[in-house]
């Protein structure tokens, strides 16, 4: 019976079917966010909803009676094991914010994808990385917010008349959204010698120090995608040193019946 459940559960076409069920559901979340449709259509979407969450439960159940403790010892098992459990919990009363936290449903396809597998495996492998830049680029904010409120406190309090507005105004700038007509060009007009802290803030924070933190990813995904093909070849000469004994064993059955 074990074995039966555990090809039933690995199998590709469960797989595909608890997929659609999250896509499914995700899209029956998104419905909900329709008063009009919930006016009109509210209790079958709750019906449906709950039906899922069955279905989910069960599934849960099934790999924890097939994988007993070793299911607790896989970090996307136990994240569908808390997603799961959190939509059981009756979000009523104190325990209403667990209703928003349900749309964390949606996240399983993270452990079901393969290809999304690989990117979230990614972005945990380049943490030391990114902690290390961030530290960098948080020195960088630091230091350009204080010289900001120095060269243009006094005329743009707004943007720079304290430590955390300018850092603020530094970050808008970081994300290159209106900061050549919203900021530096008005800032011009009173400071015309601006655009030489601006470029060069731009220059070092937005062009050398955000790309870091993309090529890291980057890098954590060529190398994980690097070791899965090393694994992947390292089996298939496993499997044709495997073909070529049993070539050998062959031709050896049939040199000793042809020679008995």
């Amino acid at each position: 019976m074990n074995e039966s459940i555990k090809s039933l559960i690995t199998s590709k076409t469960f797989q595909y079917f608890i997929t659609g069920l999250i896509i499914f559901n995700g899209l029956l979340m998104g419905l909900a966010t329709s008063k009009t449709l919930m006016s009109s259509y509210g209790s079958s979407i709750h019906l449906v909803d709950q039906m899922i969450v069955a279905i989910f439960t069960v599934e849960i159940i099934l790999r924890i009676f097939v994988y007993r403790l070793n299911f607790f010892k896989d970090p996307w098992s136990l994240f569908d094991f808390f997603v799961v459990t959190i939509s059981l919990i009756p979000a009523s009363g104190n325990l209403s914010i667990l209703r928003v936290l349900r749309v964390l449903r949606l996240f399983r396809l993270l452990t079901i994808v393969p290809q999304m597998r690989v990117i979230i495996a990614a972005l945990i492998g380049v943490i030391p990385g990114i902690a290390s830049v961030s530290l960098v680029l948080i020195l960088f904010f630091y230091v350009f917010a204080i010289m900001a409120f120095n060269l243009f406190g006094e005329t743009y309090p707004q943007w720079f008349g304290g430590l955390g507005a300018s850092m603020y105004t530094l970050f808008q700038i970081m994300t290159l959204e209106s900061w050549s007509m919203g900021i530096a060009r008005p800032v011009m007009e009173t400071h015309p010698t601006a655009w030489v802290f601006f470029v060069i803030y731009i220059l070092i924070v937005t062009f050398i120090m955000v790309n870091l933190f993309i090529g890291l990813i980057v890098d954590a995904i060529f190398t994980i995608k690097g070791n899965d093909k090393e694994n992947s070849d390292e089996e298939l000469s496993d499997k044709e040193q495997i073909i070529a004994l049993r070539n050998e064993i062959k031709e050896l059955k049939q040199i000793i019946l042809s020679k008995g």
